[in-house]
C-alpha cells in the first residue's frame, strides 16, 4: 500500500451530510480553503433519507418557550437547557439562510389550502405540542442535501474527496507531544487508488453522522458506522451519553423494500398504531402506554411496540391512516406512498406493517453548543456530536435544526480562536502514515464474522429492552472481539471493511459501557433491573474517555 500526498487546507470536514456540508460552506464563504472527505459519493449520507423535516418556531401561535419546553420534556431531565434555548432561538434565521441558498419547503397553498403563498405547511410529530416542522413533502432531507451539495460543488474554496475513508485523527497527544492536546488533521484511505493520504488543517470538523450499522436493524444508510465517535474516542476526546440510542418505532416491515422509514409525520397527520387481538382484529394499543397515545415520544412508542410484539408473538404492528383519502395521502406523503405501493400496500386502503429499528444516537462526542470538543482544533457537529440538546431522548426533527445551528456556531468559534490555532500548529510537518510490516490478508471471513456477531448481540442484548445480564454478556463478547480486531488491524493492510468493523467494535463497546454505568431507566435507556428514573441522576451525563493521561 502506498503512502501518498500531503494535503494542507485551512479547514477539514469529515462527512458530507447536512452538518458537514453546512460547516464547509460557512467556512468557505469566509475565503478559507476547505476539504470535504466523504467515504462514498458526496450525497451518500443519512440526511438524504430524513423524511419528517426541521423543527423550528415559524408560526405566531408557537413560541421559543414552548419549543424549549417540548424538547426538555422529551429529554427526560438530561438536556442542557441553555443549549436547548440557544439552538431553538437561532432556528428561524438559519432556516431563512437555507431558503436563500435555494431550499424549498412545502406551503399550505401547495396542498390546496386557502392561504398566503409563503405560508409554510407546518407538520406536527411525536412529543410536539404545536405544529412546527418545516418539510419538503416527505423528502425534506433529500431537498436540503441537494441544495447544499450543489452549493459545495460550485464553491471555489471547497475541494471534495469522494471515496475517501478517514482512518484516524492526527493529534499531538497521540504523537507523544506533551502539552495541550491539538488536532492537526486526519489520515485518510483513498480506496480507489489504494493509498493513504495525510490531510493537515488548522481545524477539523467531524460530521460523520450516526451509528446505525452497529445494530442489526437500522433505518440508517450503510455509511453510518460511528466512525466519527470512534476516531474521536481514540484521539482521547470525551464521549457522552451513548446509552441513549433512539429506535424509530415505525420502519416498514417488508421483504420487498429494505430499511424504509415511515416518517413520524404520518402519525402527526392522524395515523393510529394498532395491533392484532386474539380474534385477529386490529385494535389501538398506545392508549395503555401514554396520554398522547400514538403521538407519544419515540422511546415510549418503541418500547410499547416491542412489548406488544413479545406479548402477542406477532412479527409487526400496524399504522392505520385509512381514514384519510388517497389523494391527500399522495399529496402529503408522495415518497412514502410510492414505497408502500412497492411493498404491495396502498396506505389509503391497507394498514401499514411496521417494526422498530435503530435510528438515532442522542449521545456522541462531547461538545459545547459551538461543536468544540475540548481538543484544540477539533469540532464535532450533527449526530456525531453531543451538545446536550437531545438529553435522554431526541424530540422529533430537532436533529436537522441542531446540525444547521451548530455548524454555524462552530464557524464563529473557530474564527474567535484563529490566532491560537495558527500559533499552535505543531510540528512543522506531520509524519505520513506507515503500515509497518502489515501484509495482505486472505481471511476476510474474520471481518465479516465479527461484523455480523457485533450487530446481532447489540440488537439482542443492548437494544430497546436491557438487563444487567444481557449487558454483561455483550460486554464480555465485545472485549474479546476488540482484541481480535486490533491484532488483525496491525497485522494486515488496511481496507475499508477493516476500518469500518474496527469503528463499529469501538462504538459498540462505548455504548455497552455507557449502558452499564447508568443505574436507572431514563428516556431511551431502559434497564429492567433499574426500572425507574433516579432523581439524583437528573442532568448527570455518562462520560467515557479512553485515557486522560495517554501520550502514546
Amino acid at each position: 500500500m502506498e503512502t501518498s500526498e500531503y494535503l494542507e487546507f485551512d479547514h477539514i470536514v469529515i462527512g458530507s451530510g447536512l452538518a458537514g456540508l453546512s460547516a464547509a460552506l460557512y467556512m468557505a464563504d469566509t475565503g478559507r480553503s476547505v476539504a470535504i472527505i466523504t467515504k462514498r459519493k458526496i450525497d451518500d449520507c443519512n440526511t438524504k433519507y430524513a423524511q419528517g423535516g426541521i423543527a423550528c418556531v415559524m408560526d405566531a401561535m408557537d413560541s421559543f418557550d414552548e419549543h424549549v419546553k417540548d424538547t426538555l420534556n422529551a429529554g427526560a431531565k438530561l438536556c442542557n437547557e441553555n443549549v436547548v434555548r440557544e439552538i431553538v432561538e437561532a432556528g428561524p434565521a438559519i432556516i431563512h439562510e437555507l431558503i436563500n441558498r435555494g431550499a424549498h419547503f412545502t406551503t399550505r397553498g401547495e396542498l390546496g389550502h386557502d392561504s398566503r403563498k409563503d405560508d409554510f405547511d407546518l407538520g406536527r410529530e411525536g412529543g410536539h405540542t404545536k405544529r412546527r416542522v418545516l418539510h419538503a413533502g416527505d423528502i425534506t432531507g433529500e431537498e436540503v442535501e441537494r441544495i447544499l451539495v450543489n452549493s459545495c460543488l460550485a464553491h471555489k474554496n471547497i475541494t471534495v474527496f469522494e471515496n475517501h475513508i478517514a482512518i484516524d485523527l492526527i493529534t499531538t497527544q497521540r504523537m507523544g507531544i506533551r502539552g495541550e492536546n491539538r488536532c492537526l488533521g486526519v489520515y485518510v484511505l483513498d480506496y480507489i487508488k489504494n493509498s493513504v493520504k495525510t490531510f493537515v488543517g488548522l481545524s477539523t470538523t467531524v460530521a460523520t453522522g450516526g451509528t446505525g450499522k452497529v445494530y442489526l436493524y437500522t433505518s440508517n444508510a450503510d455509511i453510518a458506522c460511528g466512525c466519527g465517535v470512534a476516531m474521536c474516542y481514540r484521539a482521547n476526546a470525551k464521549i457522552s451519553n451513548m446509552e441513549f440510542i433512539q429506535f424509530h418505532p415505525t420502519i416498514l416491515y417488508s421483504s420487498k423494500v429494505k430499511s424504509f422509514l415511515i416518517s413520524e409525520a404520518v402519525r402527526g397527520e392522524g395515523a393510529i398504531l394498532k395491533c392484532k387481538n386474539n380474534k385477529g382484529e386490529l385494535v389501538e394499543f398506545m392508549d395503555k402506554y401514554h396520554e398522547m397515545k400514538s403521538l407519544a415520544p419515540r422511546d415510549v412508542v418503541a418500547r410499547a411496540i416491542d412489548n406488544e410484539l413479545k406479548r402477542s408473538g406477532e412479527r409487526c404492528v400496524y399504522l392505520d391512516i385509512r381514514h384519510v383519502d388517497e389523494a391527500t395521502l399522495r399529496l402529503r406523503f408522495p415518497n412514502i406512498f410510492e414505497k408502500c405501493l412497492e411493498a404491495g400496500i396502498n396506505m389509503a386502503k391497507d394498514p401499514i406493517p411496521v417494526v422498530p429499528a435503530e435510528h438515532y444516537s442522542c449521545g456522541g462526542v462531547s461538545t459545547d453548543v459551538n461543536g468544540f470538543t475540548g481538543i484544540v482544533g477539533l469540532y464535532a457537529v450533527g449526530e456525531a456530536g453531543c451538545t446536550g440538546l437531545h438529553g435522554a431522548n431526541r424530540l422529533a426533527s430537532n436533529s436537522l435544526l441542531e446540525a444547521l445551528v451548530v455548524a454555524k456556531f462552530s464557524l464563529k468559534h473557530i474564527h474567535g480562536h484563529m490566532t491560537e490555532l495558527r500559533n499552535s500548529r505543531l510540528p512543522e510537518r506531520v509524519p505520513n502514515w506507515s503500515c509497518g510490516d502489515a501484509t495482505d490478508s486472505d481471511e476476510m471471513v474474520v471481518i465479516s464474522h465479527n461484523w455480523n456477531e457485533i450487530r446481532t448481540f447489540m440488537w439482542d442484548y443492548v437494544g430497546i429492552f436491557r438487563t444487567n445480564k444481557r449487558l454483561e454478556r455483550a460486554n464480555a463478547r465485545i472485549k474479546l472481539i476488540n482484541k481480535e480486531i486490533e491484532k488483525y488491524y496491525w497485522d494486515f493492510l488496511i481496507t475499508p471493511d477493516l476500518i469500518e468493523v474496527r469503528n463499529i467494535a469501538s462504538v459498540a463497546e462505548i455504548i455497552i459501557n455507557s449502558a452499564l454505568s447508568r443505574k436507572e431507566s431514563r428516556g431511551l435507556h431502559f434497564n429492567a433491573d433499574y426500572p425507574f428514573q433516579n432523581p439524583a441522576l437528573d442532568h448527570a451525563d455518562t462520560i467515557i474517555q479512553k485515557n486522560p493521561d495517554c501520550y502514546d
